[in-house]
């Protein structure tokens, strides 16, 4: 991938995150970059192409870091609750799956494939780690719902009680 390509995924992705799919332009990513609008169509012809594209980039690096967590020592909630704190914190922002998920009613079919993606894909790791697939759901829902508790209400502690329960 080209150092252009990643900033664009970048930019885009700080974009989607902060506003949602339809809180971006092709113009307002080009202007985050320093290239024309021109550019990011080339990487990208369409929208969706691109939010598609930060949606699959973002889902294989949380994997790949829950993964990590699992291989340190974690077990597979423990690992997946350390990965959402670490974005939260980093990042002091919504999960993009789940931000692009709060609307997936209206995304493009090949971004809302993305996200469900995310999520299928998660809740299959979970019950890899020995969990029921309603248990897994039950887990994925609860950091979902502690990583946006916290960021409405600008608190990140919020998290941490949010997802106390899984801390067992």
């Amino acid at each position: 991938m080209s150092d252009t390509t990643s900033a664009i995924l970048d930019a885009a992705e700080k974009r989607i995150r902060g506003g949602g799919y339809n809180g971006f332009s092709f113009r307002d990513v080009a202007a985050d970059v320093g290239v024309k609008a021109s550019s990011v169509h080339y990487h990208f012809p369409a929208k969706e192409k691109l939010a598609a594209a930060v949606a699959r980039r973002y889902t294989d690096r949380f994997m790949a870091a829950v993964d990590a967590e699992v291989m340190a020592g974690l077990d597979v909630v423990q690992a997946w609750r350390q990965v959402f704190r670490a974005a939260l914190v980093r990042d002091g922002r919504m999960c993009l799956c789940g931000a692009l998920a709060a609307t997936s009613h209206d995304l493009a079919e090949e971004v809302r494939v993305e996200v469900k993606r995310f999520f299928a894909l998660g809740i299959d790791k979970l019950q890899e780690g020995g969990l029921g697939h309603d248990a897994a759901v039950r887990v994925l829902a609860t950091l979902e719902g502690a990583m946006l508790t916290a960021n409405i209400l600008d608190d990140q502690s919020l998290f941490e009680s949010g997802s106390a329960a899984l801390a067992s």
